[in-house]
């Protein structure tokens, strides 16, 4: 799995308890899913479609660096299946896992539309094209 981006967690993205607000969390892990899908995809035009469960593990307290990993189970016909652990970046402890994120590939009319992809693609890859 490459752990793509850092998040540093602030003030503002705690919960009453002092920790970081899991809905924080999934809102960095969903547009993190995103940003690599389109690149993937090379369509800005996707969306989410499901997450499995999502496994709490540990917190993450002001303070901590946390890593988004995501790594490509599948590519399907219109869709990419992803799978997402998110780490403390100093201690490398997981603090969450999500077996599945589906997100779907979309033409302009916002109805699926086949990508065509099999496999992953890096960008220096499509510059040598």
């Amino acid at each position: 799995m490459k752990f793509h981006t850092r998040k540093w967690v602030k003030p503002e993205d705690l919960n009453a308890n002092g920790t970081l607000f899991g809905g924080r969390l999934l809102a960095w892990v969903d547009e993190e899913a995103a940003l690599y899908s389109i690149v993937q995809l090379e369509n800005p035009k996707v969306v989410t479609k499901f997450m499995s469960e999502i496994n709490f593990m540990s917190a993450a307290k002001q303070g901590d660096i946390i890593e988004i990993g995501l790594e490509v189970i599948k590519f399907g016909t219109t869709s990419l299946v992803l799978n997402c652990e998110v780490r403390n970046m100093m201690t490398r402890e997981a603090i969450i896992t999500i077996e599945n994120i589906i997100m779907v590939n979309l033409g302009l009319d916002g109805k699926p539309k086949p990508h065509g992809k099999t496999e992953i693609e890096y960008i220096s890859n499509r510059l040598n094209k």
